[in-house]
């Protein structure tokens, strides 16, 4: 396993499954994502416009390349409640190279 910085993990986080559902379907269609796992039941705590925030949200963990990024970004504001979602890429250091060979085949 080469070590490589062009496949990226996307962490988005949503106000419900079915915002994140439409989201997700919208990038696996477009072939933006591979994969886009769904997980409900996440709190967040955060700062926003000088209050602090508590809400649960949805967290998608999106399968992709770092090139594709901008049109992800594209897509999630789109389609996104939030004002300014989050949308944060780490890089996927290492992998199985069939597992990312299929990533491969099903972006664009």
């Amino acid at each position: 396993m080469e070590p490589t910085t062009t496949y990226i993990v996307v962490l988005i986080t949503a106000s419900s499954r079915q915002e994140a559902e439409t989201i997700g379907k919208a990038l696996v269609e477009s072939r933006l994502a591979a994969c886009v796992n769904i997980s409900a039941g996440v709190t967040s705590l955060f700062r926003w416009q000088g209050a602090i925030e508590h809400q649960e949200e949805v967290l998608m963990l999106v399968k992709s390349r770092s090139d594709l990024l901008p049109s992800i970004i594209e897509v999630v504001k789109g389609l996104h409640s939030y004002t300014v979602p989050e949308v944060v890429a780490l890089p996927i250091l290492a992998g199985s190279p069939d597992y990312l060979a299929w990533v491969d085949e099903s972006l664009r």
